[in-house]
């Protein structure tokens, strides 16, 4: 038997590795774009920057010192100059779609931070790979500016995994959805007409507002906001603003709010204020050809029939009265179970046109 060489004897005494092998190296030296690892081969390994990281303007001198360990798969076991070329960003890329294979499969809720804000939507890592999240799953709702997302760490599952055509999509929307409808079935499980509940007020229209509940969003219409008359919604609440509502009817998923308590019905003492015989002051609230409707308070409207504002006679009610005006008058007529009162300035001796005041 031949006697090997003390060259032979050398190699021999480093381990094999082929192109593809993942292995472990200790960090020798670092550069700010290269970083040189004893990898137990005869040669040692070079992971330049290009290899590393995507990102071209990256300082390997902040992420790795000597001793440091660090896994990297072989690229090229021989570069050409006697070198071994390593890569440890296609190695974490094929942890990271294998990561995100299991959570497809498992329908695992992953999180991670938004590292890219797009026109189409938004873009995430998962362990170096790339996630994209279209606009449409970012929310459950239309969201006009996606950037309040920079930077942010979003929950999401992965509903598409095809790496070899680079697409892997996320859905945010479809947790917000489920989240929404457990919140939705606790809601209804507590709630009935009749309770008082707190909300926010989530949006203002011209016809009422939407409060959110805490999982369901329910209808605060314009005639429930107040005893009283109600012209603008937007001047009298701001979204965002907390709010305590009376709970009206439920009907399915449908929910009417109110915020006529009735232990403030005006309605309640109108027999008191407005007895028959008493003198009282109003507000013009609206006119009609037969007569003015007087707002006594928010609630509590009087019908002043054309026929008792003078002793003289009148045409038309806005032939005298203004909507605005303050006018006094005596109670005729009291139906507290019709709500229906009726005034006259006549009997309180008028003999011309009241005297216009309005309400500042």
């Amino acid at each position: 038997m031949s006697e090997l060489s003390f060259e032979q004897m050398l190699d021999e005494s480093f381990k094999t590795i082929r192109n593809g092998d993942v292995v472990e190296g200790t960090v020798i030296d670092v550069k700010e774009d290269q970083i040189i690892l004893n990898i137990g081969y005869k040669a040692d390994g070079i992971l330049t920057r290009n290899e590393y990281s995507n990102d071209s303007s990256l300082d390997l001198t902040t992420i790795a010192k000597p001793g440091d360990k660090m896994e990297v798969k072989v690229l090229k076991v021989n570069d050409g100059d006697g070198q071994v070329l390593l890569t440890y960003k296609r190695l974490a890329a094929e942890k990271g779609n294998k990561r995100l294979e299991e959570a497809f499969e498992n329908h695992e809720v992953l999180k991670a931070k938004v590292t890219q804000v797009l026109n189409g939507g938004l873009s995430v890592m998962v362990e170096e790979t790339r996630v994209f999240i279209p606009a449409s799953l970012v929310s459950d709702i239309y969201e006009k500016d996606l950037n309040k997302y920079a930077d942010q760490e979003i929950e999401f599952v992965i509903t598409e995994f095809n790496p070899r055509r680079r697409r892997i999509i996320g859905d945010r929307k479809q947790l917000i959805l489920a989240e929404k409808a457990k919140l939705q079935e606790e809601l209804f499980a507590r709630i009935h007409p009749g309770d008082v509940v707190e909300g926010v007020v989530k949006n203002i229209t011209d016809f009422g507002a939407f409060i959110d509940l805490g999982g369901v969003d329910g209808l605060l219409h314009i005639s429930e906001m107040s005893w009283g008359r109600v012209d603008n919604p937007k001047k009298l609440f701001k979204v965002g603003e907390p709010i305590k509502v009376l709970i009206k009817e439920i009907n399915g998923d449908k929910v009417a709010l109110s915020l006529k308590f009735e232990d403030q019905n005006p309605w309640l003492t109108a027999d008191e204020k407005y007895a028959v015989g008493n003198i009282v002051e109003g507000r013009v609230a609206r006119m009609t050809d037969f007569g003015a409707f007087v707002e006594l308070e928010p609630g509590v409207d009087a019908l002043l029939h054309v026929s008792q504002i003078s002793r003289e006679h009148v045409e038309k009610p806005s032939d005298v009265l203004s909507v605005g005006q303050i006018i006094t008058a005596k109670v005729v007529d009291f139906n507290g179970e019709d709500r229906k009162i009726s005034l006259s300035m006549k009997a309180l001796g008028n003999t011309a046109a009241p005297e216009e005041r309005t309400e500042e």
